[in-house]
């Protein structure tokens, strides 16, 4: 492991709530006293002056395919994808082919990424077997193989009386439910959101209810079972409420906005372009701006991607039969400071609470969210300033399927440090 010297950098550190310029030091893949680096040479030094030095960042929520649909992602392509948007930690979704409903499936994921990731890969288990809703999968026993995490994701766990049972398993496992929130029997073959603009185009659309009854009732179960909820991917005006209530009443519960809903709404959607169709789907300005003012007085926790990459072909199928989701991992942060940071919505340090000290609370792992001396060496610089414009085909994901390509943006990830090793560097 490098020994590595960040020198004049602008030091976030979200656990401890300090915001300085100065040196970090890294050895032995620990951040080391500052002072440890006196008549030594380090093997590699980064001056980081003008740039933001923060904990290494953590995402939540990410699809990484694999196993079964690698032709649209795998461990090692996501991984890089994630290292190169500035994250040194993300939790990848269960509803794979087959679902990571076992401990073996769930170790797949944890052996191959340790052959090729160049970051830390979670997995997250399922909630039920094969995510059909009819039985619980083995919750403690993916807990015992290392899961992080349980998630439905891509769909609820529409039976209450299941849920409910669920939680509880979760709970004694001493993990967070990471909570996809979409009442199945609502959605109606709805595509995007249902608005003036849905009306006009003549397609299906999906109503804020159909987010808005999940959380109500996943709030209530999570308060009856004391289980730590994390709600994923919030859109509506309806979920800054019912969180904002929740949190007022004591429960353990958080929740995350994408950048893609704190950016873009449905007026902002190209008809029949499926690289604006996401589950959920773009909503409101009202919406928007609800979920804007909840990230910054702290209703919402959390940002994350819900890193979602498709092939082309399956994108073109058209707007009601094309799958749901878009790529995340390498617009995020230039996404959060172009929108919330610069148009003072958020102060530095509150994105890297949201970006990483808030991530690694919810799943147990405070170390990784602190530049403290003798935590893990994840870290990552952000040139803040730095403008640009998106360019899809130079992600490192197989995906392309962004809204945001040849968007005009300011901030980019400089540099990304995992375990004391440099995993991306942009020249």
């Amino acid at each position: 492991m490098a020994h590595i010297l960040i020198k004049n950098g602008r030091l976030l550190d979200p656990l401890r709530g300090t915001d300085r310029i100065g040196d970090l030091y890294l050895e032995e893949g620990l951040i080391a006293e500052p002072d440890a680096c006196k008549g030594r040479n380090p093997e590699a030094e980064i001056d980081a002056s003008g740039c933001w030095v923060m904990p290494g960042l953590i995402d939540l929520h990410v699809h990484l395919r694999d196993p079964g649909q690698t032709d649209r992602e795998d461990v090692e392509s996501g991984s890089r994808a994630a290292a190169a948007g500035g994250f040194t930690t993300i939790v990848a979704m269960p509803n794979t082919k087959p679902v990571i409903d076992t401990p073996e499936k769930a170790l797949y994921v944890r052996d191959k990424a340790e052959k090729c990731a160049p970051i830390h890969v979670l997995q997250s288990g399922a909630a039920t077997m094969g995510e059909k809703g009819l039985e619980p999968a083995d919750i403690k026993g993916m807990a015992g193989a290392g899961v992080r995490a349980v998630s439905e994701d891509g769909r609820s766990v529409m039976n209450a009386e299941l849920c409910r049972r669920v939680f509880e398993m979760v709970k004694e496992a001493g993990i967070p439910f990471l909570d996809h929130c979409e009442d199945a029997d609502l959605v109606s073959g709805g595509c995007v959101n249902a608005d003036a603009v849905q009306e006009r185009e003549g397609i299906p659309g999906i109503r804020n209810c159909v987010e808005d009854v999940i959380i109500a009732r996943d709030i209530l179960l999570a308060k009856e079972t004391g289980v730590k909820l994390h709600l994923c991917h919030c859109s509506t005006e309806g979920s800054a409420v019912l969180l904002r209530k929740a949190k007022e009443m004591g429960i353990d519960v958080t929740g995350e906005v994408c950048p893609h809903h704190f950016t873009l709404t449905s007026e902002d959607r190209i008809p029949g372009d499926t690289n604006y169709k996401m589950n959920p789907p773009l909503r409101t300005e009202r919406d928007r701006q609800a979920l804007v003012h909840a990230l910054a007085d702290g209703t919402f926790d959390v940002i994350s991607t819900d890193h979602a990459p498709h092939t082309w072909e399956d994108k073109q199928k058209g707007m009601q039969k094309a799958p749901f989701g878009i790529v995340g991992l390498e617009t995020a942060v230039a996404l959060t400071l172009s929108e919330l940071v610069h148009s003072g919505i958020l102060t530095p340090l509150q994105m890297a609470e949201k970006m990483s000290g808030n991530p690694s609370r919810i799943l147990g792992l405070e170390e990784y969210g602190t530049l403290a001396e003798g935590t893990p060496a994840d870290v990552t610089i952000v040139d803040p300033d730095a403008e640009y414009r998106i360019d899809a085909e130079r992600f490192v994901s197989k995906g392309r399927n962004t809204p945001f390509h040849g968007r005009k943006v300011r901030g980019r990830v400089k540099c990304t440090i995992c375990g004391g090793r440099i995993v991306y560097q942009n020249e």
